[in-house]
């Protein structure tokens, strides 16, 4: 099941800064950000992984998420 959070990543920018901490986390492949919604939705597919484990990823990053769903 994915999981879906609101993040405050805007650009590609913020995608390259976080992408070394979620590929650690969740695993390269495990993941999408979408930056043209207005949510910038962050949809995370790694099996097993929990929302707290994602929160805690993203905020490594400088950046904050929400669960969505």
């Amino acid at each position: 099941m994915a999981l879906q959070f609101k993040t405050t990543m805007k650009c590609g920018g913020c995608q390259a800064t976080a992408t070394p901490f979620l590929n650690e986390a969740l695993g390269a492949g495990n993941w999408q950000l979408d930056t043209t919604v207005p949510e910038k939705r962050l949809t995370v597919t790694a099996p097993d992984v929990t929302a707290g484990a994602v929160r805690q990823a993203v905020e490594k990053a400088g950046f904050k998420a929400e669960l969505l769903n």
